[in-house]
């Protein structure tokens, strides 16, 4: 049976959560592939309750559903405690959560580090959240990270903070003034941490692959989005992974074979959290207009999102780096009651009319969007379960987008609820 892939199209913030959670039953297995707590994901039930998720991935809201976080994913102790504790309180069933063995762990280091550095770089900053995920993957690529399965062998668990200390203290205390950290003290604290979710820890690359053979569905989640991927996106306004579908496999174990379907997240207008290039953004009046209406602000940070137009340009691009089979356009109900909706077509860079996205950072940072008008729609959608329902300019702008995006859109979001969906075309297949 398929592997799907659920990825971001834009800047992150799409909806992913939504998505994922639409599946429901559909799947037996959700899996976050990449990323840490730096992202988040808000799921809305159809009781009204709302759940916003950081770390663990969205299926765990669908009692049926096997959740894996895997080995591309950098995990913070202290949130997972507590993430899985607000979520039991709440009488969710965490039960079914695992944790892939090779899954690096975010260090108290990694976030002292991570927020001394980005106070350092100053109107340089790229934007981190200051969460210890960037550190944290530095020390995986150069192989010096403190994985999940560390927390089974203390000795091996106090030789690696020893080492990493060793460097890491030198910076903090004689680059940064920061205090020295204790290694003793970072252990101990992590083990006890551990100690609370070693049951959960597997050999995750095994039982995904098992699963497959046995005809299971295997939905896999990425966090952020396209273009904050660090090969793919607006380097180096990026995150410190691949969101990307590609980041998927090497994120789970799942073969790239395996995947047959990529639906890829869309918001109806476009959204960014953090400095970096936004060709659409708007600054004005309506920029705050879509970001009261949308309600943009981040679940992990609470940051005001930047807001702008759709951008077609982003979309298209997104299709060819991951393969899109399917987009999930989000939020359409947000642009209810305006005159008039642009679309960003193309991009205008140093007098030339470009359609595809600048292949250097300088030319995307100077693009001038080039904007298509659609007629736009008074009507409350909320309510719309089919497409026939919609009024007839909201359909044509879907339609525009799915035109002009390289892929087809199969599924709208009317509104943040669970059922609040309409579904054009089957996504499980």
């Amino acid at each position: 049976m398929p592997a799907i892939v659920v990825i971001g199209a834009q800047w992150g913030d799409e909806g992913k959560g939504k998505a994922t959670d639409l599946f429901g039953d559909r799947v037996q297995w959700v899996v976050r592939y990449q990323g840490g707590n730096n992202a988040g994901h808000t799921v809305v039930l159809p009781d009204g309750q709302n759940f916003a998720l950081h770390l663990i991935p969205s299926g765990i809201l669908s009692p049926s559903v096997n959740n894996v976080i895997g080995n591309g994913v950098v995990v913070d102790p202290g949130v997972l405690l507590e993430e899985l504790s607000g979520l039991e309180a709440r009488g969710v069933d965490t039960g079914k959560l695992l944790i892939s063995a090779d899954a690096h762990l975010i260090m108290p280091y990694h976030v002292a580090i991570d927020k001394v550095t980005e106070r350092y770089l100053g109107k340089a900053k790229i934007g981190t959240t200051g969460r210890g995920i960037g550190p944290c993957y530095q020390d995986k690529v150069a192989r010096v990270g403190v994985r999940v399965q560390d927390l089974l062998d203390e000795k091996i668990m106090r030789q690696k903070v020893d080492a990493a200390l060793d460097f890491k203290n030198q910076v903090l205390v004689k680059v940064y003034n920061h205090r020295a950290l204790d290694p003793n003290q970072v252990v101990d604290t992590v083990l006890e941490q551990g100690s609370k979710f070693l049951s959960r820890i597997a050999d995750t690359r095994l039982l995904l692959n098992q699963a497959l053979e046995r005809g299971e569905n295997v939905l896999l989640e990425g966090s952020q989005g396209t273009l904050l991927d660090v090969d793919h996106g607006t380097y180096p306004f990026v995150t410190s992974s691949n969101p990307t579908s590609g980041g998927a496999s090497a994120g789970s174990g799942i073969g790239p074979t395996r995947i047959t379907t990529v639906i890829g997240i869309l918001k109806a207008y476009t959204t960014r959290v953090g400095s970096g290039p936004f060709p659409t953004e708007l600054t004005d009046e309506m920029g705050e207009n879509l970001r009261k209406q949308g309600g943009e602000f981040g679940v992990t940070t609470g940051r005001s999102r930047r807001t702008g137009w759709f951008d077609a340009v982003i979309a298209r691009y997104a299709a060819r780096v991951n393969g899109i089979t399917d987009y999930f356009l989000t939020k359409l109900d947000v642009l209810s009651g305006l005159d008039t909706v642009p679309i960003c077509v193309g991009y205008e860079v140093d007098g030339r009319r470009v359609g595809d996205m600048p292949m250097t950072q300088t030319d995307v940072h100077h693009a001038i969007p080039v904007y298509e008008e659609m007629p736009g729609w008074w009507e409350d959608i909320s309510q719309c379960r089919e497409f026939g329902e919609l009024p007839a300019n909201a359909r044509a702008y879907v339609e525009r987008l799915e035109e002009l995006s390289g892929a087809r859109v199969s599924a709208i979001g009317v509104g943040p609820g669970r059922d609040q969906t309409i579904v054009r075309h089957e996504l499980v297949r």
